[in-house]
């Protein structure tokens, strides 16, 4: 499965899934109806699973989006990431993934979503339809537009954009730090000096979408909470699962 990192013209952002497939389906339905859907790339800023009841039907849902919709990508979340680090299908700095996924990422509903025990990592490997899998290794770490870098967790202020681009390009897994994917940024992170896009990010919870001069969040539920958010860019127009 191929998933665009180049992107251009109008576009639709939307947070962090989490499993989360009935709020996702509002958010479609209501997505839908503009008179621009079919113009619009659709871009996912990761964690398609855990915490939420249905990782499984989250993932159904987006691939068969995906074939109704070529402009569709997706950047890689931490918890996607955990997800496939813990399972053994991408080499890791050494971890121990299985615990960590298991103790700290809210897994047990994405092993319940698939009809699997808790803990049972070769059963879920075993189950999962191997186009999930191929979707979430996939993903790319980051997507590009003229006016927006969409990447999960952010970029680093002290390094150089070209740098820091490579390094997402090349989606080293077994890097001991994979800050774009895990790092926990505040509202006001800056951007590299060389970056001129506006950054769009999930990974850190926010009540509502927050739209800052270079900066744009957008997970909303932190797979737990509220509703999904979408943002409709470049007009910066909010449009909720509510």
């Amino acid at each position: 499965m191929e998933l665009a990192s180049e992107v251009s013209g109008p576009l639709i952002a939307i947070g962090d899934l989490h499993g989360q497939v009935h709020k996702l389906e509002r958010l479609l339905t209501k997505l839908k109806q503009l008179p621009d859907w079919n113009d619009r790339t659709l871009v996912f800023l990761g964690d398609f699973v855990d915490r939420g009841v249905d990782s499984k039907g989250t993932l159904d849902l987006i691939l068969q989006l995906k074939k109704e919709k070529e402009q569709l990508t997706a950047v890689m979340g931490n918890h996607d990431f955990a997800m496939l680090a813990a399972l053994g299908a991408i080499p890791t700095h050494a971890k121990n993934w299985k615990t960590t996924w298991l103790e700290i990422y809210d897994s047990d509903k994405t092993f319940e979503s698939y009809g699997v025990p808790v803990g049972q990592f070769q059963a879920l490997l075993n189950t999962m339809p191997q186009e999930h899998l191929d979707f979430l290794l996939a993903l790319p770490w980051y997507v590009e537009h003229p006016d927006y870098f969409f990447v999960h967790a952010g970029l680093r202020k002290n390094q150089s954009l070209a740098e820091q681009r490579k390094a997402l390009k090349e989606r080293d897994f077994e890097l001991e730090d994979i800050p774009w994917l895990f790092i926990r940024q505040s509202n006001n992170a800056s951007s590299p000096e060389d970056c001129s896009q506006t950054v769009v990010v999930g990974h850190v919870y926010t009540s509502s979408v927050c739209i800052f001069p270079r900066r744009i969040m957008v997970d909303t539920t932190g797979g737990m909470v509220g509703e999904l958010s979408a943002v409709l860019l470049p007009e910066n127009k909010v449009i909720t699962s509510a």
